[in-house]
């Protein structure tokens, strides 16, 4: 595949922003987080895999960064492509006007719900599934995040996050405030400056009909997730990939394992949500000995 951005024309006549880098013959797709997040934090991801000779595509969710941001205040809209399907769909079309088969996928958070659906929807295609940061339900996700900021906030603090949820006065500093502190400890514990900018990237209207307003508190779409009793038909070789100190229940991820029929649980010490930059060199030594050992038929 021909390396460089390459802006491709959905059948909807939408148009998704790719990237590809890298070369050599393992090709792996990348499906980032939100919903509504972008592909930057995959961007040194060729450059960690060259050494296995991994190429690298990268895009943009419709609706999000440099993909067409559709009116999603049009209920025609909304009701047609903020759906499960249509982003699991989207993944497939994609994968075709790339030219890609017997290929790797990777997803971040939601982007690793988009893994599991399609794993089981599409999974002739693909070689091996990584599913970073993500359980297959979200009620196990939720008991966490309460546990987390009752171990983490004063008891004034929670009740308060609590009333305001009550009351949908999500925006206020204060409130914000205290996201921000979970966001730090959990989410992005790193924060690098080479994925921060001047103005928000997230496509709010993807983000707020899925998850809601931030990443403690679900009252969108994501609040029906549960595959539990699906995963178990997931066939192909399957990387797990958690950071040690995050959102996602490891509890949960343990389950997974037992139930995934051939995948691999690891975890990223001092990592949290985002473990793929809190801690880079655990994160890609799990990454490349997955996709090693399953290049050389050992996994």
């Amino acid at each position: 595949m021909k390396n460089g951005t390459k802006i491709i024309t959905l059948d909807s006549g939408y148009h998704l922003w790719t990237h590809t880098d890298g070369t050599g013959d393992i090709q792996l797709l990348t499906l980032h987080g939100g919903p509504g997040g972008n592909h930057e934090y995959y961007e040194n991801f060729a450059d960690k895999l060259a050494p296995l000779g991994v190429q690298v595509s990268m895009y943009d969710q419709l609706g999000s960064w440099y993909s067409d941001q559709p009116d999603f205040s049009d209920p025609a809209i909304r009701d047609r492509f903020l759906t499960y399907d249509y982003y699991l769909d989207e993944v497939e079309e994609v994968r075709q006007k790339l030219g890609l088969e017997n290929f790797y996928l990777i997803g971040q958070s939601w982007g690793g719900a988009l893994v599991m659906l399609y794993a089981l929807k599409y999974g002739q295609h693909l070689k091996g599934a990584i599913i970073s940061s993500m359980v297959d339900n979200i009620d196990e996700y939720v008991v966490n995040i309460n546990k987390i900021r009752e171990a983490t906030l004063p008891a004034d603090a929670v009740a308060y996050m609590k009333d305001c949820e009550a009351r949908n006065d999500l925006d206020n500093e204060r409130y914000q405030g205290y996201v921000d502190i979970l966001n730090a400890g959990y989410v992005d514990r790193k924060q690098p400056l080479a994925i921060s900018h001047l103005v928000s990237t997230m496509a709010t209207p993807v983000y707020n009909d899925f998850q809601g307003n931030n990443e403690f508190v679900v009252t969108g779409k994501l609040k029906s997730w549960d595959v539990r009793d699906q995963i178990k038909n997931i066939k192909v070789p399957t990387l797990l990939t958690f950071g040690e100190h995050e959102t996602m229940p490891l509890a949960t991820a343990k389950r997974m394992a037992e139930q995934i029929p051939n995948s691999r649980l690891v975890t990223t010490p001092d990592g949290g949500h985002h473990h793929m930059i809190d801690n880079a060199p655990v994160y890609f030594d799990h990454l490349s000995q997955f996709i090693q050992d399953v290049e050389n038929g050992t996994f």
